[in-house]
This record gives structure tokens, C-alpha cells and sequence, in this order.
């Protein structure tokens, strides 16, 4: 049955602060703009089943060693290691970076940090990646018999009832869906995961938990796609994008990605404890390219929204620095507006 009461506490985690529509437009959003550095290389991202198994299996295996490399932060004994510390920062970050103008853009880049480490620290030499889930959920499959889900070419399968114990959460950042954390991941390459962070702000020493919701269908079907596709300008489509059109279909693209998954990639706080928030994202992110390539001169550069969940807001910039932690340095929202320019340097297919 649609965990709706779980996407009901979701969305309104998410909307805790009544920003779900705001009137913000960049003023400058028109003005030709200044391109960042011209990339050596321009890499493409492709859909999960795109990849061959060999791909797939330097993928996993790159992942696999950032749970393995030591973290860079001193400090916290909860963060051991590089895959703890990118989930850390969205911990750290979850109230800055959502329900803010620069929502896709601070999660764009930290998809690519994400892809630098396994390249740079791993020696992954095969494309990020992303998972379309709008190809699951147009067929007449069930959601957890997705090729994602596979134990050996993908990412392992559904949790396992009676597994795992939810903790009491004071905060109420995970009791506010029970129900999603159905149990462990007993297949494929994460058997073995030790999450250390979450649910929330917890700090608990867990396993990998997922609790998939085979209603998320509904909303992640192509035509939900489309819908946050037509909206314009920038404002109403990241707006849609985050949190639905409406109230319908499990509150839009975002929350219902995260919901067919379930578990720890339902939590606002700590789903990237899950490897499969990075392909979540990433298509996310691939969604946001396709609608700029629309109409680039109008576009590209198109940003809107509050640099703040609560008052006093104020209106978001291209100058805007956006925060990274330990990730890397800071970096302006305008240089990852165009995804061919410096830092980014990618296209998808």
C-alpha cells in the first residue's frame, strides 16, 4: 500500500519552513553570463543500464573502496571513513540546501565531488552514472525487481522484514515514517555496509536499510516527468521538481525517487547513507540539464529561490557561495550552472 502518510512526513520535513512556492526571481537571470574555465575533457553520464557489467561491477568496486579509504575529517569517531564523510556533509547541510534557490545546483556539485573521489581516490576510470527510474516505473514490473536492484549487476535488493530496529529519534526525523525502514539489505555488494550516521542526525551503527515502495510508481511515471518538464521559468520547475505539482502522486519526482528506495534514502538528513542517492540525484540533475538545454540563452543561467529556508531570506545570485565542508572549497552557484564548463565538464546521454 503507497506509504502516503511517510511521503506526508516527508514533504513536510521538507516544507517545515512554508517556502514551497516562493516569489523569488534572480534579477539576472537574463544577463549573459560569465563561462567558467574551458574543460580538457567532457565526460558522459550514462543510465545504469547503459553500463556494461564491467562498468558496473568498477563502479560498485569504486564505491565499495570510499567505505574503505579513510575519512580526511579529524574529529568525529562516527565518520571512519571517505563514503561517511559525503554523508556527513549532507547531514551537516540538509536545512541549507533544500527548500533553497540553490537546491539543484549545491547537489549538482556534490554529485561531482562524489565522481572525483571514485575517479581520484578509487581509480574508477567509467562514467558516473544514474538511474531512470521513470523506465521502472512505466512497465508493469514491481519497483524492486528493477535491474538497480540486482544482487549481482546492480545494487542489491529489498530490506528484510525483521532485521532491523528503528531507534527512537528525539528529533522525530525518522519516526515520522516507520514504516519505510522495512529491514537490511540482504543481497548484493552492500551486504556488508556499516552505516555509522542516521537515521537523521542520529549517530547509530547500522546496517543498510531500504524499505521499497512499489507506489512511488505513480509518481515517477514519464508523464510526471514531463509535467515538471513544461514548468517555467526556473522558479515554478525546481519548485515542482522538489516537492511535486500540487499534492499528488507522492509530492513529485524528488520524493518519490527517494521513497522507491526507502529506508535510509527516505530520510531528508541521511540518505546518501544509501549508494543509490547518487544515481537518484543524478537523474534528478539530468532532468534540471535537459529542461536548461530547452532554451539555453534563457536558461542556462536562469536562477531563482532564497538562500535560506527561514527569514531574513533574501533573494538567491549567480555570486552565491554555496558550502561543501570538508568536501572541497566553496564554489559560486554560476560556475556550475553550465554543466560543459569547469568544475563540472559533463554531459549526460
Amino acid at each position: 500500500m503507497l506509504r502516503f502518510t511517510a511521503l506526508i512526513a516527508l514533504a513536510l520535513v521538507y516544507l517545515a519552513s512554508g517556502i514551497a512556492a516562493s516569489p523569488f526571481a534572480a534579477p539576472d537571470s537574463a544577463i549573459p553570463q560569465k563561462r567558467a574555465g574551458t574543460c580538457a575533457q567532457i565526460r558522459v553520464r550514462k543510465e545504469w543500464r547503459a553500463l556494461t557489467d564491467v562498468e558496473k561491477k568498477g563502479y560498485i568496486n569504486a564505491v565499495l573502496c570510499l567505505q574503505s579509504r579513510p575519512a580526511t575529517v579529524a574529529g568525529r569517531p562516527a565518520i571512519r571513513n571517505r563514503f561517511d564523510e559525503f554523508q556527513a556533509t549532507h547531514i551537516d547541510l540538509t536545512d541549507e540546501v533544500h527548500q533553497v534557490g540553490h537546491f539543484l545546483a549545491w547537489h549538482r556539485h556534490f554529485i561531482t565531488l562524489f565522481y572525483n573521489a571514485l575517479r581520484d581516490e578509487c581509480g574508477y576510470t567509467g562514467p558516473m552514472t544514474y538511474w531512470n527510474w521513470s523506465i521502472d516505473a512505466d512497465n508493469t514490473k514491481a519497483m524492486k525487481d528493477s535491474v538497480i536492484y540486482d544482487p549481482n549487476t546492480g545494487f542489491g535488493g529489498d530490506g528484510v522484514p525483521g532485521t532491523y530496529t528503528l531507534p527512537p529519534d528525539p528529533n522525530g526525523q525518522s519516526s515520522a515514517f516507520p514504516g519505510a525502514y522495512r529491514g537490511c539489505v540482504k543481497t548484493g555488494p552492500f551486504v556488508n555496509q556499516v552505516v555509522r550516521l542516521g537515521p537523521g542526525k542520529l549517530v547509530t551503527e547500522h546496517c543498510l536499510v531500504r524499505g521499497v515502495d512499489e507506489s512511488s510508481k505513480t509518481a515517477l511515471k514519464t508523464t510526471e516527468v514531463n509535467r515538471v518538464m513544461q514548468q517555467t521559468p526556473f522558479e515554478k520547475f525546481r519548485t515542482s521538481l522538489e516537492n511535486g505539482i500540487g499534492f499528488g502522486f507522492g509530492f513529485g519526482i524528488h520524493g518519490g525517487g527517494h521513497s522507491a528506495v526507502g529506508g535510509e534514502m527516505l530520510n531528508p538528513y541521511s540518505s546518501p547513507g544509501d549508494p543509490l542517492f547518487y544515481l537518484h540525484h543524478g537523474n534528478l540533475d539530468r532532468i534540471w540539464w535537459q529542461w536548461q538545454k530547452v532554451d539555453p540563452a534563457k536558461r542556462l543561467f536562469d536562477i531563482s529561490g532564497p538562500t535560506t529556508q527561514r527569514p531574513p531570506q533574501v533573494n538567491i545570485t549567480l555570486d552565491f557561495m554555496m558550502t561543501f565542508t570538508t568536501l572541497g572549497p566553496k564554489v559560486a552557484v554560476r560556475d556550475v550552472m553550465d554543466a560543459s564548463t569547469e568544475p563540472s565538464c559533463f554531459t549526460y546521454e
